[in-house]
């Protein structure tokens, strides 16, 4: 009996080390599939997830927004650079245009500080005599970016949704001359997390 007691404890154990062992990382099944570009469908979806839990069943359909609300993904051939130049080609016109304080034509969320700085290096082919700035939390305090918004001009904003939230609420920026708002939606961190994957964004 001792024996037979002793095999059973055994197989549990190797049952118990070959499951852990079949757990799946997002690593191994990135590497079997393809990055796809984000559709309307994604945004939608990771709306009505968020809110179906707190809005009524009519609020939920006031917030779904019209396939014409979206631009173009980026099917992944272009660069950041040449991406903005196909869905803005009228950027030159815009640029001068834009007038007021407090607001930016153009506004470009990441999902942090370092992700933001990069972008910004790779749109130079793209934004010409333009004021670009950085709303994010690494080094910049949120009093010094309401004081640039009050006192300056500035056409391109790029940043992380917590900072440009904070702004929005306290008034320091305002979005009903944005024209644009672009999501850097399948770009990894170093755990592989999207911006939609990271539970505080």
């Amino acid at each position: 009996t001792e024996c037979f007691l002793s095999k059973l404890e055994e197989k549990q154990e190797n049952t118990v080390k070959a499951k852990r062992r079949k757990k799946k990382k997002i690593s191994d099944v990135l590497q079997k599939s393809a990055p796809k570009p984000g559709v309307p469908a994604d945004l939608q979806n990771l709306l009505t997830q968020h809110f179906v839990g707190n809005r009524s069943v009519i609020e939920i359909e006031e917030l779904k927004m019209s396939d014409t609300c979206f631009l173009p993904a980026n099917d992944l051939t272009h660069s950041f650079s040449s991406y903005l130049k196909e869905i803005c080609p009228k950027w030159t016109k815009l640029r001068r245009n834009h007038k007021e304080k407090k607001s930016v034509v153009m506004l470009v969320l990441c999902s942090s500080a370092l992700r933001s700085l990069e972008l910004i290096k790779s749109m130079t082919a793209f934004k010409g005599d333009c004021r670009i700035l950085k709303l994010f939390a690494k080094h910049i305090k949120i009093k010094e970016q309401m004081n640039m918004l009050e006192k300056g001009v500035f056409h391109i904003a790029v940043g992380t949704p917590g900072r440009v939230k904070a702004l929005v609420d306290q008034d320091a920026l305002c979005l009903n001359s944005t024209k644009y708002m672009i999501l850097d939606w399948n770009w990894r961190d170093q755990k592989l997390r999207r911006m939609m994957d990271i539970p505080e964004v």
